[in-house]
């Protein structure tokens, strides 16, 4: 198509195009996936599509002032994604980005929450209702937004979004662990309130939770989700989990100060744990609550080699592991609120609701939706 039948194309969509409708772009190299994209929103939006980044970025210059959302693949020729997008943010902010991509790619990830402000980043295969999901998200807020309403809140639910996205994209890998990381940041927040911390160290706490295990993102799911004893090489492969996600959480820069918590959520109080074998308080206060939280919800998870412990039970081995395994006052303090812990075990979402510092001043009624689909 050229330049000019492509223009005109773009201006039929548009001129047909009900003033009440936002404008989607879509844009993928496969005629097969466009197709699927274009019957997935047609009827909802005005779409305008494009099958590599460079035609995009021509759609974009014409007709930028009008697009809402954009839909886009990683791998395409001419021009990848996360390029496109970068090229979009310098002409456009306020268009929301969404990134589709076959490839767990810890570079990629890094370079669209630096570079791009994606709004969210969707692994595929990936389901039409959780994209409708997604893209419906995408346009509320930029509804929002472009109305000049709650700006600095539309800030931190961007952010905080983003966070959940890439928690949600490791726990979808395996069945058994799904929710696990808003349950270990839940939990952790909990007994991190019973220290009267400060509010940038409660929400810094809170960051470091939801993306302590991200260096599992890229692990392979025969040993993530293998029933049955790991070999001691594939176990070597897990134990290196937390220095992948060091690597991955200190190339993000409003991340940098909580690389070295989601590092050390492995070690132990009496220095047996990996991958540096710190000891005591050599161990940063956040990597112990973390410690301590995630050992609890993988003791009450049903897991492939086993079913969940009870309650009780998981109490019982932190108070026996106090001194050795754990921070000694920390593992007090953690029974002490033990009750709270098994209530919110019960009912995540709603315990994580009063308990985030990352949804303060957010309205949380426009995150449980937003994240539904994550």
């Amino acid at each position: 198509m050229s330049s000019c039948e492509l223009k005109e194309s773009l201006e039929v969509v548009l001129n047909l195009a009900q003033d009440e409708k936002q404008t989607v772009l879509i844009v993928d190299d496969e005629e097969n996936n466009l197709q699927l994209l274009k019957r997935t929103f047609r009827g909802k939006y005005n779409l305008l599509t494009a099958s590599n980044g460079l035609q995009a970025l021509q759609v974009v210059k014409e007709h930028g002032d009008k697009i809402a959302l954009i839909v886009s693949d990683q791998k395409m020729p001419e021009m990848e994604g996360t390029d496109f997008f970068k090229q979009v943010r310098e002409m456009h902010p306020q268009i929301v980005k969404i990134l589709l991509t076959g490839h767990v790619d810890t570079d990629i990830l890094v370079s669209a929450i630096n570079d791009c402000d994606l709004f969210q980043y969707i692994l595929k295969p990936f389901e039409p209702e959780e994209l409708k999901i997604a893209v419906e998200n995408g346009i509320s807020k930029y509804s929002m937004a472009s109305n000049n309403k709650l700006f600095y809140n539309e800030l931190r639910e961007l952010f905080y979004k983003t966070i959940r996205a890439i928690s949600n994209a490791l726990d979808t890998k395996d069945a058994y662990t799904n929710g696990h990381s808003l349950r270990v940041t839940l939990y952790s927040m909990i007994l991190a309130n019973e220290l009267n911390l400060d509010d940038d160290y409660m929400e810094d706490i809170e960051i470091a939770g939801l993306l302590h295990d991200i260096g599992k993102i890229a692990m392979p799911k025969s040993i993530l989700c293998k029933n049955g004893k790991l070999t001691d090489e594939e176990f070597g492969v897990m134990k290196s989990h937390p220095i992948r996600g060091e690597k991955i959480v200190i190339n993000i820069k409003k991340l940098q100060m909580i690389s070295g918590w989601v590092k050390t959520h492995h070690e132990k109080w009496n220095g047996t744990g990996y991958p540096d074998a710190l000891k005591g308080e050599e161990i940063p206060l956040p990597g112990r609550i973390i410690a301590l939280a995630d050992t609890y919800d993988a003791m009450t998870s049903t897991r492939p080699y086993r079913t969940a412990l009870p309650h009780e039970v998981a109490i019982n081995e932190i108070k026996r592991c106090a001194g050795t395994q754990f921070d000694p006052k920390l593992a007090e303090l953690f029974v002490k609120v033990a009750p709270i812990i098994d209530e919110a075990r019960k009912n995540p979402e709603l315990y994580y609701q009063r308990y985030s510092f990352l949804v303060q001043n957010i309205d949380f009624k426009i995150i449980s939706e937003a994240t539904q689909g994550n």
